[in-house]
């Protein structure tokens, strides 16, 4: 018998239907690895950011910016985009830097959005299952906002999920990591300072990411695989897959909410900032 509350992926009709199921932070770790591999936001990260170190620091930013862009008030929106925005500003590099970046690079900024919409519809197809084709259309032209939000302009986003798919085979193609993406990978992908449970989880977590990614991605990433690691990855995709869909709403989407609750205390505590 279906659960009223059952989401398969027939039952998706746009983005709001998706982006709160926290099922697709199983896809975050494939995304940041697929920025990592992308030279200029590679370096961009491994010469600004300390992420690796405070990995709930970027997980916090990234997950509020998502959530609020979504289903955030245009008030919410707005300060999220200033946040970002505030961290974005020193992210560029010096004038005799091999690789040249700056974070308010819209061709950057596609290649960040293009891997959070790839990432979330690999994970939410995988447990949901497939999304009907006009609705993936659909939803495809609204993923746009995670980019738009910041600075990238609407025409930067391909055209359709024809074109998308264009873009994102040309763009692998052309990904190189290097000694520092690597270390910056395995520093985020084995924390040192983090707390018990989030180390506790890391192993399933190693797992996903490295089963979810491109092979040859993982292979640059010198990421461990064998056939018994794709056994174990394919064990725990079908377990996802069989209970988190019927899961009840308010335990899907609790990370949504969370989140939103946090943004909105701090939001409430700091109105200068907020503002």
């Amino acid at each position: 018998m279906r659960l009223p509350w059952t989401l398969r992926g027939s039952d998706v009709r746009g983005i709001s239907d998706m982006a709160g199921e926290s099922v697709l932070l199983a896809g975050g770790g494939r995304a940041i690895l697929l920025q990592l591999a992308h030279p200029a936001v590679g370096h961009g990260v491994a010469d600004h950011s300390d992420f690796a170190d405070r990995p709930l620091s970027r997980l916090h930013g990234t997950m509020t910016y998502l959530y609020a862009i979504v289903f955030g008030t245009p008030a919410e929106r707005a300060h999220v985009r200033r946040e970002v925005g505030r961290a974005h500003r020193p992210v560029r590099s010096g004038p005799d830097a091999d690789i040249v970046y700056d974070a308010f690079d819209p061709e950057l900024q596609l290649w960040v959005a293009a891997t959070l919409y790839d990432s979330a519809m690999t994970v939410f197809e995988r447990v949901h299952g497939p999304l009907p084709g006009p609705v993936a259309d659909a939803l495809y032209q609204e993923y746009a906002v995670v980019g738009t939000a910041l600075q990238m302009p609407r025409e930067l986003w391909p055209a359709d999920r024809a074109a998308f798919g264009r873009y994102w085979d040309h763009s692998l193609a052309t990904l190189v990591v290097d000694d520092a993406t690597r270390s910056v990978a395995q520093r985020l992908l084995h924390p040192a300072a983090a707390p018990w449970w989030l180390r506790a989880v890391m192993p399933v977590a190693r797992l996903v990411t490295a089963g979810s990614l491109p092979p040859e991605v993982r292979r640059q990433f010198e990421l461990p695989w064998d056939a018994r690691a794709a056994r174990r990855y394919d064990l725990v995709m079908a377990i996802a897959a069989a209970v988190v869909p019927h899961l009840p709403a308010r335990l899907r989407h609790v990370l949504r909410d969370g989140y939103l609750r946090r943004m909105r205390v701090s939001m409430a505590s700091d109105p200068a900032r907020a503002a």
